[in-house]
């Protein structure tokens, strides 16, 4: 019980006196700790931008709505050169309509047509990207109008010259007013707006979702692109847990479609648990490789620290001379000098997740980038620092309760 009772005592004053012997020597102190201080805000920062690097970009993956499955054309081979993906397009709107029929596990499937172009509104124009799709988009996307409506199954059977309007667009074209029921052109063919989606904002790659103008695919299929092929088509699965079963019910739908009875597929589907996977197993690995040269900083730091100690000791030869000729043990000795340097590593820890905490505040202020700390980051920081102290203040602490008494009483 008595024992008990004073180790806090004991830890108390084990700890003002290694606090007391560190800011003897402040600037040696801060000099040594600083190898600790960069690699603990190194290893954070670049943790935290990691993580926040990771957040944006499942931000702006969820941007491309719910369950998504994308479709693209595949590539060709001319001349034996493998030519890039999309090279070899078939996607028609049939191939829409076989999916749209076989498919089971999909509550959602659009075409997508794209044809970049000037839009003119009186004396106003703006050039953007046109977007055909049915209706089926505006749940994939989960696009809603902020004004006006939306277009209608109607609409893309009959191929009507009807858009729809990013806010950037709209704010562009008509300076803050009402689109809605307003002419515009497109490459001279006139269209009429019947609503202004949803404002997105900025994607994580900083591209505007709200630039931008949708019409229906099929009206930009035929009267402004022209031919017969569409560039993407888009689905959305029933549920997150069906994203792998409703891929292959696409696949066969495709392959039946463009009779590939064998042989490799003319097409590639992604789904969004792949694309998030792939984009943050990349940015994982390079978030490892920049701390892992940060968590260099941190051994330096404890070679720094072990040096320092071994001067310390050296200095203090004659003081430890007196104490074990007053009683103390060698483990106390020991114990003395692991203290003091746990507690110059600890402060160095701390000072280092104070800057990071800084400069992750500075990240997100000043920067495009974002950067997100984890408590555990911190924690973990914290004790790491600690275990340097420990394990880089064992042989200078080993050396100081090895000391002869009478050899460290005769020292000068």
């Amino acid at each position: 019980m008595v024992q008990q009772m004073g180790l806090p005592v004991i830890v108390n004053n084990l700890f003002r006196i290694a606090l007391k012997s560190i800011l003897k020597n402040k600037l040696r102190s801060m000099l040594t700790s600083l190898g600790i201080i960069i690699g603990v805000s190194g290893v954070i920062v670049m943790s935290a931008v990691g993580e926040g690097t990771q957040a944006l970009i499942r931000q702006e993956i969820n941007l491309l709505g719910t369950n998504v499955l994308i479709a693209s054309p595949g590539s060709s081979r001319a001349g034996g050169v493998q030519r890039g993906t999309g090279s070899l397009n078939r996607f028609t709107l049939d191939d829409v309509e076989q999916i749209r029929q076989s498919a089971t596990l999909l509550q959602a499937i659009s075409p997508l047509v794209m044809s970049g172009g000037q839009v003119i509104a009186g004396n106003a124009n703006w050039a953007t990207e046109i977007c055909g799709v049915s209706t089926d988009y505006f749940a994939i996307k989960n696009w809603k109008a902020a004004q006006g409506s939306l277009f209608t199954e109607k609409d893309v059977s009959a191929s009507r010259k009807v858009t729809l309007l990013g806010k950037s667009v709209a704010d562009e074209l008509f300076a803050g007013g009402n689109p809605v029921g307003q002419k515009i052109r497109i490459r001279n063919i006139p269209f009429t707006v019947i609503g202004v989606l949803e404002e997105k904002g900025q994607g994580g790659r900083g591209l505007n979702q709200d630039d931008l103008v949708i019409a229906p695919a099929t009206t930009v299929l035929y009267r402004l692109k022209g031919g017969r092929f569409i560039d993407l088509i888009t689905a959305s699965a029933v549920s997150a847990d069906a994203l792998e079963e409703a891929e292959e019910e696409m696949r066969a739908a495709l392959r039946k479609a463009h009779r590939l009875e064998s042989g490799d597929d003319d097409f590639t589907i992604q789904n969004q648990t792949e694309i998030i996977e792939v984009v943050t197993k990349s940015s994982k690995l390079m978030t490892s490789f920049l701390a892992a040269i940060a968590g260099i900083a941190l051994v330096v730091g404890g070679i720094g620290i072990m040096n320092i100690m071994l001067v310390s000791v050296t200095e203090r030869t004659h003081e430890i001379g007196i104490r074990m000729s007053v009683g103390a043990q060698r483990s106390d000795i020991m114990v003395q000098f692991l203290t003091e340097a746990v507690v110059l590593s600890v402060i160095g820890g701390l000072c280092g997740v104070l800057l990071a905490l800084l400069a992750a505040l500075g990240i997100n202020q000043f920067t495009a980038f974002s950067a997100l700390v984890r408590m555990q980051m911190i924690l973990l920081s914290v004790a790491v620092s600690a275990a340097i102290g420990i394990v880089f203040g064992f042989f200078p602490a080993r050396k100081a309760a090895r000391l002869n008494p009478i050899d460290a009483l005769r020292y000068e």
